[in-house]
């Protein structure tokens, strides 16, 4: 399974399900929707659902050893 992860402004880093480009398409229309709306991903580790805010999000990679071609 293809994951990213996701490092917050607080510093916490999530690792979610799906490829950086797929993660990044739901953060920025999250951005672009209404006022508080999150970004809806499955953690990868427990497969659970997660909402994430938008302004929170500083930076996101593939997880290692998840190289995603270019």
């Amino acid at each position: 399974m293809t994951t990213t992860e996701i490092i917050l402004a607080g510093g916490e880093r999530l690792q979610v399900a799906g490829g950086v480009q797929q993660v990044e398409a739901r953060i920025v229309g999250a951005a672009r929707g209404s006022i508080m709306e999150l970004a809806w991903m499955t953690d990868a580790e427990t497969g659970r659902q997660i909402g994430i805010n938008p302004d929170h999000v500083i930076m996101i990679r593939a997880a290692e050893g998840d190289a995603e071609p270019s």
